[in-house]
């Protein structure tokens, strides 16, 4: 292991719960109601990909036009939301992790399919901890398609067989191992069985079970 990237939403800090709370939103006001179990699949894929999913409940259609109004719509929610975050959102473990990373020289990286991804960091304070952070708005093809880690280990300067990638979503680990990368899957085994390791909450995971991968 030369670096390890992580992904944002649910592994950093939960902002998986204001995308919840926007997109459930968005749905009310189509009568739709979005529940916690199709929320997960909204977890890791784009905007445009999310709202399909939501539209699809109800067999509604949309032109692009559309669609892009109600994506920037939600997406006004969700940056209105974050705007109030603190740094004490941060998942209890992660900064002890990092500096552990550190101390043995490994690289650290940030891969999220998130275009509000730099603000998170900066409002956490925490945007100076990595060494590169790739968001959605320098990918063309989102979770699961490999590119974004692909993007990260290149920029890194290394090859894809020297990262690790921490992933909540189903969606993030098939985009891992699709990179050729080991993965840690942060959540439920029987929803990440495709990860090398899962582990129940980020706080659990240590500095020797990454190396032991």
């Amino acid at each position: 292991m030369k670096a390890c990237i992580f992904d944002l939403d649910g592994v950093i800090v939960d902002t998986a719960k204001y995308h919840y709370l926007a997109w459930k939103r968005l749905a009310a006001e189509m009568d739709i109601e979005l529940s916690e179990e199709v929320n997960e699949r909204l977890k890791g894929v784009s905007r445009m990909e999310s709202l399909d999913i939501i539209l699809s409940l109800k067999g509604i259609t949309l032109s692009n036009d559309e669609k892009e109004k109600l994506a920037d719509k939600k997406n006004a929610w969700f940056v209105e939301y974050i705007n109030a975050m603190k740094p004490d959102e941060i998942f209890e473990g992660v900064k002890e992790l990092m500096k552990e990373l550190r101390d043995h020289k490994i690289k650290v990286g940030l891969a999220s399919s998130s275009k509000n991804a730099k603000a998170v960091l900066t409002l956490l304070g925490i945007q100076s901890a990595f060494d590169v952070v790739i968001d959605g708005t320098m990918i063309q093809h989102t979770k699961p398609h490999p590119e974004i880690f692909l993007k990260a280990a290149s920029t890194l300067g290394l090859a894809p067989s020297d990262c690790i990638v921490i992933e909540d979503a189903e969606a993030g680990i098939e985009s891992a191992v699709s990179a050729g990368m080991k993965c840690v899957g942060i959540g439920s085994p029987k929803q990440l069985h495709k990860a090398n390791l899962v582990v129940p909450v980020i706080g659990e995971l240590k500095f020797d079970k990454l190396v032991k991968l």
